[in-house]
């Protein structure tokens, strides 16, 4: 043994016979999941704080054309999500875009989408608890006219100590996912199907109260603001690819995974653009975006009383709980893929043989996202998590195109995209452009985040990946 690294370029494909074989041989998962319980993960994933928080966000930006905001976002994530489906279906592995682009456009490429997926799934399920915290709060409020006090309630960024409801939320999830996939897939589905419950429950209500007269003038600033709108309202959106990292614990992940990613986006989307027609029906859009809460001030207007803003305050502590969840369990199996491929410490891919799933890599993911959300406010950093999956996202288009037209060695039958090379190109452009929509910010921070990225790789993934052992 010399010690050195054998000269294989960056770009290096792992060949898809062997991505399937090296699950095979060592994946030590079990396959439980069902098209209901992967549809479940990726609803789950998406349909959440986002929904509940970003129509007052966005509500200035769009006015009453909010609704084609969410549709614009839609579009976006739909190429991607028929991309996602290809692949899924032709590379039936976990790791999602990580494995994808690694079996097609090389191991660096692979190591930025992964590294994006950590920025994605970290920052977001740390800042879905935070929001979980400000729910149960308006829960004691309303219920029983207590509040936790503020040093317990936020972090020391936002005046107070410890967000301890932020990170109690991510210690039950962590729970939750070390008793097993399908026991976790089972809660999760639970869950799912409550807050759907929930978010029916509000659209009844707030149609009441519809008034037509707030959809004029409906674009009051124009393409423009439709289009940051999306930028923003996009983060709704991100999670619909969960299923995609549950591959390994797939009954049939060849027709059952792309079933679930195009299912899971179409009842998103509709859930969406339903709660926002309603809402923007029931309140005037200037009115919308006063408040964080804004469904929960639709319920007052409407009902002119509380009682429908507790149910709704009480489904949205279930979506959120249900957003944890399965964001934490996609980002441990995308670490899990990347750990065999020993891009990152092999503690990560390590399977609990009672269990059958990586419970030290559960423990350290919760450990991490729980103390992140404890201390740090990362409200601003909702954008941060779009822009790492818009660039997720743009690899896999890329990926589906490469795939077709280099037909890499080992590479399975199954669901095809339609209307190739368009949709894929589709969704690099509409990628592009709502990343054009993001703040100086958002990119800089990105930019640090790819840098610090950059040189883990050549630091120490590089020269343990198993393409050069």
């Amino acid at each position: 043994m010399t010690g050195t690294t054998p000269a294989v370029s960056v770009f290096a494909r792992k060949p898809i016979s062997r991505v399937i074989e090296d699950t095979e041989e060592d994946g030590g998962l079990r396959r439980s999941m069902g098209v209901v319980h992967l549809t479940a993960l990726s609803v789950g994933a998406s349909l959440g704080t986002g929904i509940f928080v970003v129509l007052g966000e966005a509500a200035p930006l769009a006015g009453p054309a909010l609704v084609l905001s969410f549709v614009l976002a839609a579009l976006t994530a739909g190429f991607s999500a028929l991309s996602y489906a290809e692949m899924a279906s032709r590379v039936p592995v976990s790791g999602s875009s990580y494995s994808y682009a690694y079996a097609t456009v090389g191991e660096i490429v692979a190591w930025v989408c992964g590294w994006c997926l950590m920025l994605e799934y970290a920052v977001s399920v740390a800042a879905v608890a935070v929001g979980w915290g400000q729910y149960i709060n308006e829960l004691l409020t309303g219920m029983f006219n207590v509040a936790l006090p503020d040093v317990l309630n936020a972090g020391p960024g936002s005046g107070g100590l410890i967000n301890l409801p932020a990170a109690v939320v991510v210690i039950l999830a962590t729970l939750v996912l070390l008793t097993g996939g399908k026991e976790s897939a089972v809660v999760n589905t639970v869950m799912v199907g409550l807050k759907i419950a929930v978010l029916a429950f509000f659209c009844v209500v707030a149609f009441t109260a519809f008034k037509a007269g707030n959809f004029a003038p409906f674009a009051p600033l124009g393409a423009v603001g439709v289009t940051v709108a999306a930028s923003q309202v996009f983060f709704s959106y991100v999670g619909f690819d969960a299923a995609s990292t549950a591959a390994n614990e797939a009954k049939n992940p060849q027709r059952d995974l792309p079933r679930a990613i195009i299912w899971s986006l179409g009842i998103v989307t509709a859930v969406y653009c339903l709660v926002a027609v309603a809402a923007l029906g029931a309140l005037n859009w200037t009115q919308l975006g006063e408040s964080e809460a804004s469904l929960a001030r639709v319920m007052k207007e409407a009902t002119q009383g509380n009682w429908a803003a507790l149910i709704l305050s009480a489904g949205a502590v279930i979506a959120i709980s249900s957003v944890v969840l399965s964001v934490m369990y996609g980002q441990t199996r995308i670490l899990f893929t990347m750990s065999r491929d020993r891009l990152i410490p092999p503690i990560f891919g390590r399977v609990n043989p009672k269990t059958n799933v990586p419970s030290a890599n559960i423990i350290i993911v919760g450990a991490f996202v729980a103390i992140l959300a404890a201390l740090i406010p990362l409200g601003e950093l909702a954008d941060a998590t779009s822009i790492g999956a818009l660039v997720a996202f743009t690899i896999v288009n890329v990926s589906v195109i490469v795939l077709r037209r280099k037909a890499p060695e080992g590479v399975n039958e199954g669901f095809r995209t339609p209307l190739f090379p368009l949709v894929p190109m589709l969704g690099i452009a509409f990628c592009a452009l709502l990343m054009l929509g993001l703040g100086p910010e958002t990119w800089l921070t990105f930019i640090i985040w790819l840098a610090v990225g950059l040189a883990v790789y050549f630091g120490y993934s590089r020269k343990h990946s198993a393409l050069r052992s």
